[in-house]
């Protein structure tokens, strides 16, 4: 049997109906996830749309962030547990050695007469000692600044959001914002992303003006059927 390697497009659609009932399922990374050892498991958090890129979130077990992550970087195949090692056999003791004891000779030391005992010495006068320094208060910890990441969004209808994480909590919730706020800010950033912004917007422009070209046909033929009926 062929192992899977990545997430089928029929497990994505299991996954979300598994967070549409309340569920959280696990997931466990690949050799293809970047920065995660293959194996490692982490819980389900959200499928968004559309399924393009990293557009699966999880957490991974034992961190509090979460992340992105694409088809081919997780799969639903739990690895096999890891097998420790077996311990070397333990040599046997080898049987102890007979040595045998020799006592060295040790000439007697010839017998010294007492010497007399010295007498007290003076007791030292006490020596004032320097008050303690106080010790020093330990240097407060400089603030970091938490990572922020903001996130813009488009139904590919000409509606756009916003949304703000600050480090892994959810600073702005997602935010409708109009589409020319949208173009304005794409054009102070890089030239590729302006670009891809204003494809989309084009793209949003089209759509409209095919449906309004559809909606003033619908009226035409509504106007004309009215003057036939003698309105």
């Amino acid at each position: 049997m062929v192992k899977k390697s990545g997430l089928s497009v029929e497990d994505v659609a299991d996954l979300r109906a598994q967070l549409d009932e309340g569920a959280q399922p696990m997931v466990w990374f690949t050799a293809a996830a970047v920065g995660m050892e293959e194996g490692r498991s982490a819980k389900l958090l959200a499928v968004t749309d559309p399924p393009e890129g990293d557009f699966i979130q999880v957490r991974p077990t034992g961190s509090k962030d979460e992340m992105s992550f694409g088809l081919a970087e997780l799969t639903l195949e739990k690895p096999p547990p890891r097998k420790k090692p077996a311990a070397p056999p333990a040599a046997a003791p080898e049987p102890p050695r007979e040595t045998e004891v020799i006592h060295p000779y040790v000439p007697e030391a010839p017998v010294k007469p007492a010497a007399p005992k010295p007498k007290p010495a003076p007791a030292p006068a006490p020596v004032e000692q320097a008050p303690a320094k106080p010790a020093r208060k330990p240097a407060a910890k400089a603030a970091t600044v938490p990572e922020v990441t903001v996130t813009l969004v488009t139904t590919g209808e000409g509606e756009w959001s916003v949304e703000v994480l600050q480090g892994t909590r959810r600073a702005v919730k997602p935010t409708p914002v109009p589409p020319a706020a949208v173009a304005q800010a794409a054009k102070l950033l890089t030239p590729e992303v302006a670009e891809i912004v204003e494809g989309v917007l084009n793209a949003a422009r089209a759509q409209q003006l095919a449906r309004v070209e559809q909606l003033r046909a619908e009226l035409e033929a509504a106007q004309k059927a009215l003057e036939d009926l003698g309105a």
